[in-house]
């Protein structure tokens, strides 16, 4: 688990004095093809970019999200194997000495709890609904934010407790097609708040 500080260290930002202009801060992404792996499909991709847009416009002024090279992107998303272990996760990542982030992402919901695994597998957009919040969370802890308590947010820990299926539920209640997604960003005004707290340390 990663602390609020993590966007300013990576970057070497210091918040400005009342006195500067604030200067825009851009970090650079990259998402990886959505092939090869087992229970990824070519449209998961999409999923991703989704939640990096949602992000963006519920971001802080002068922070800015913007698709890179493999090479020189400071926040990476990948794909992973059903059976490794990771379902979602974020690990620091050096670029080019810089303080980075790697998004694992396992797209294959037969790996989860059998309540909701029975229904993706007949519910498209159940299974959508899995993939994309596991996106926007684990892209959440690479822009810096940490786990919280309250059930309502995407940055809420599931060790915590609470219907883990209902979590689900209600994002998927919000969606009548899959580009629905797009416009239905899965933040709560906490998580929204929890990014500009990090982007003004």
């Amino acid at each position: 688990m990663i602390g609020l500080g993590f966007l300013a260290l990576f970057l070497g930002w210091q918040a400005p004095s009342s006195s500067t202009t604030v200067q825009p801060v851009v970090l650079t992404y990259f998402i990886a093809d959505a092939s090869g792996s087992s229970g990824v499909r070519p449209a998961d991709r999409e999923l991703a970019s989704w939640a990096v847009a949602a992000w963006q416009r519920n971001a802080p002024k002068g922070l800015r999200l913007e698709p890179a090279a493999e090479s020189d992107a400071l926040i990476r998303v990948y794909w992973t194997e059903s059976g490794d272990g990771r379902y979602g996760e974020m690990q620091p990542l050096d670029v080019h000495g810089k303080r980075g982030a790697a998004v694992f992402i396992q797209p294959d919901v037969g790996a989860l709890d059998q309540a909701i695994a029975r229904r993706a597998a007949t519910d498209d957009l159940l299974r959508d609904t899995v993939v994309y919040l596991t996106c926007l969370h684990e892209f959440g802890h690479a822009l810096g934010l940490a786990h919280t308590r309250d059930f309502r947010d995407i940055m809420y820990f599931f060790g915590f407790g609470g219907d883990i299926v209902e979590y689900f539920d209600r994002y998927r209640r919000q969606l009548y097609a899959r580009p629905d997604i797009a416009r239905v960003s899965g933040l709560s005004a906490n998580d929204i708040h929890n990014l500009a707290e990090v982007f003004s340390r």
